[in-house]
């Protein structure tokens, strides 16, 4: 199961999107509508609860219900769930994982406005010694995470086999990787970053892009591992335009621009919860004019 975890690291892992119904709850069908387009798509490794899934914004028993859902719409996929908050909490919502079938977990970043490199390596400690049996992904969202930090924590905890790394610093992934080369080292930043973190040691990244169009993230997998910069470059310009509106104004509408493409796909309602929201008219027809030219 470990090492099943280290494998998918290796690919586009997609992180699912949570869509709502008029109720608020959970549109199943929209849920498991989103999931099989990213398996027919081609991705074979999913998280549930992350960041585009609005992991934040939902109950534990939402949580666990994404999980179900997930490994439903995708039975053969390597699903690893977000994971996070109070130590207690993640460790709690880690085991309720592997009850589920998940065969590794991602830990969130901490939100905690104070952290120590100690309390940092001791917090993932906690979760990974909880769930020995899981494949372990820390998500590194702070510089401040050393390099020592991650070693320590790999010296006491085999079962963390990868980081997804999210700090817009090419130069210090690569330090990392370098420093830490038996575990899978992922561009956290998607397919914005991702040729550029490549030459540092990823192989692979993540994707909330993949939701929307699932072949195209895998294709600029395949040409960054096929070492065909120019033409993964090429595809990068076509990607960025919809990656630049997630990102914009400290990537305030990440989420809702998925969404609203999906919406226009008729894949699932545009619904996000506060403090995320709704894009606006000028917003809408800018995801649409860019939908044209990749759809």
């Amino acid at each position: 199961m470990i090492d099943d975890v280290r494998q998918a690291l290796r690919s586009v892992v997609a992180v699912a999107v949570t869509p709502f119904g008029p109720d608020d709850r959970i549109d199943e069908p929209a849920y498991q509508a989103a999931i099989d387009r990213l398996v027919r798509g081609g991705v074979s490794a999913l998280t549930p609860n992350g960041n585009t899934g609005e992991f934040y914004s939902l109950s534990d028993e939402e949580l666990a219900r994404a999980v179900t859902l997930t490994r439903e719409a995708a039975p053969d996929a390597v699903v690893i769930a977000g994971v996070g908050h109070d130590v207690h909490r993640a460790v709690r919502l880690a085991r309720e994982a592997r009850d589920l079938g998940c065969q590794g977990v991602m830990i969130h970043q901490p939100v905690h406005p104070y952290q120590s490199e100690e309390g940092w390596t001791d917090y993932h400690r906690a979760i990974a010694e909880a769930v020995p049996d899981l494949g372990l992904v820390c998500y590194v969202r702070s510089p401040v995470v050393t390099t020592r930090a991650l070693q320590d924590l790999v010296r006491h905890c085999p079962n963390v086999v990868g980081i997804k790394y999210a700090v817009p610093d090419p130069v210090a992934f690569a330090v990392h990787a370098a420093a830490l080369s038996e575990l899978v080292w992922v561009c956290g930043l998607a397919e914005s970053w991702a040729p550029f973190f490549w030459a540092g040691g990823a192989e692979g990244f993540t994707s909330g892009l993949a939701v929307i169009v699932p072949e195209m993230s895998v294709e600029l997998l395949e040409l960054l591992r096929a070492g065909d910069q120019a033409k993964a470059l090429e595809l990068w310009r076509r990607l960025k335009p919809i990656e630049d509106l997630r990102a914009r104004n400290a990537s305030e509408h990440n989420v809702s621009v998925i969404k609203e493409a999906l919406a226009q796909l008729g894949v699932c309602s545009r619904a996000v919860r506060p403090p995320i929201s709704e894009l606006s008219p000028a917003d809408r027809e800018e995801v649409a004019a860019i939908l044209r030219t990749l759809i």
